[in-house]
């Protein structure tokens, strides 16, 4: 089964993203192999997110696009998309004044239980449901800005047109097992790690904090890659 897998992974690598593969039959003869040995060389490489199988349409190629944790970033899922050559799209489902967590409170410098926007959203990348999530802005920062997001629907431009400079102050990543509604929302064949991605954004001029956001993401559809550079430190450190 192992030469399967290694032709199978030579010939996506050179295929484009969506690219259908061959059906399992046509493997089948390909590789003169039984049906269960060419499923088990599939489901090696979808597990390795090269792979994706759709139900009733068959196997495409899988690209992953990098959702890079950087300082001199913003915090932007179009931006990030954009750059990778893909297309985001995102939907507010909900958007609503509510309380703020103490948790969210501290970050946002506000008192716990203040009142303060609440969006909820989910994204697709190249029409696949990719992520979803909350943001929490701090009051004063935007008004209906569920409004202006039908127009622009990325939260950053919004933030830009607003006249403040969106900057990545603090990010947590982890992987979890995410709660049912998240399954649901990412169209999750079954409860699988997610990325969880929580970002604290602030104003680059005066430092101000603007927003909390908690997502979750698909791992077949992002890989979360942290970028860190030292050398200032270190610099600041030698002298």
């Amino acid at each position: 089964m192992l030469d399967i897998v290694a032709a199978l992974e030579d010939e996506v690598a050179q295929l484009p993203p969506g690219a259908r593969l061959p059906s399992e039959h046509e493997l089948m003869g390909r590789f003169n192999a039984t049906r269960s040995t060419v499923r088990r060389a599939i489901e090696q490489l979808e597990n390795r997110y090269l792979l994706r199988r759709v139900h009733g349409s068959g196997t495409f190629v899988n690209r992953r696009i990098d959702y890079l944790l950087s300082p001199g970033l913003a915090p932007s899922l179009h931006d990030t998309v954009q750059r990778a050559g893909a297309e985001a799209r995102t939907f507010v489902l909900d958007a609503g004044i509510h309380d703020a967590p103490a948790d969210i409170a501290a970050h946002l410098d506000v008192p716990a239980g203040e009142s303060c926007m609440r969006l909820v959203r989910v994204g697709y990348i190249d029409d696949q449901p990719a992520m979803c999530g909350e943001e929490w802005i701090r009051p004063g920062i935007l008004d209906h800005v569920d409004v202006s997001l039908r127009a622009i629907e990325s939260l950053t431009e919004v933030l830009r047109g607003s006249h403040r400079d969106p900057t990545r102050a603090w990010s947590r990543a982890s992987t979890e097992l995410p709660p049912a509604l998240v399954v649901q929302r990412l169209e999750l064949r079954a409860p699988a790690p997610v990325w969880c991605l929580e970002t604290l954004t602030r104003d680059g001029v005066g430092g101000a904090p603007l927003m909390f956001s908690r997502s979750w993401m698909r791992q077949d559809r992002i890989r979360v890659v942290i970028e860190f550079d030292g050398r200032d430190a270190a610099a600041s450190t030698a002298h």
